[in-house]
């Protein structure tokens, strides 16, 4: 199976052991929420690791993952769209929560 690049969509702090802090983007989310049983999800994979150069320790990514191999966006990328393995480059200090 062909390994996929990862679609990062949001990073955060850990707080404590049991508090994480974290900011997702939900322009990137949308793009790949899921039906199952008339209810709508997002699979997300939540990394923690060495902080980044702004103190991030966490990293979120899509879960790509499907039995057939095959997930694609609900909604087509707009072609102004900017890099979206990008949005953990920046700081999200400056959010109002």
């Amino acid at each position: 199976m062909e390994k996929q690049e990862k679609i990062r969509c949001g990073s955060g702090k850990k707080k404590n052991d049991t508090w994480l802090q974290v900011s997702v983007n939900p322009e990137i989310i949308n793009q790949y929420v899921q039906d199952y049983n008339g209810k709508k999800y997002v699979k997300l994979n939540i990394n923690i690791g060495k902080p980044d150069k702004f103190g991030k320790d966490i990293s979120i990514s899509i879960d790509t993952w499907t039995p057939n191999g095959e997930l694609k966006p609900t909604q087509p990328k707009a072609s102004n769209d900017v890099n979206i393995n990008a949005a953990t480059d920046v700081s999200n200090d400056d959010l109002p929560f």
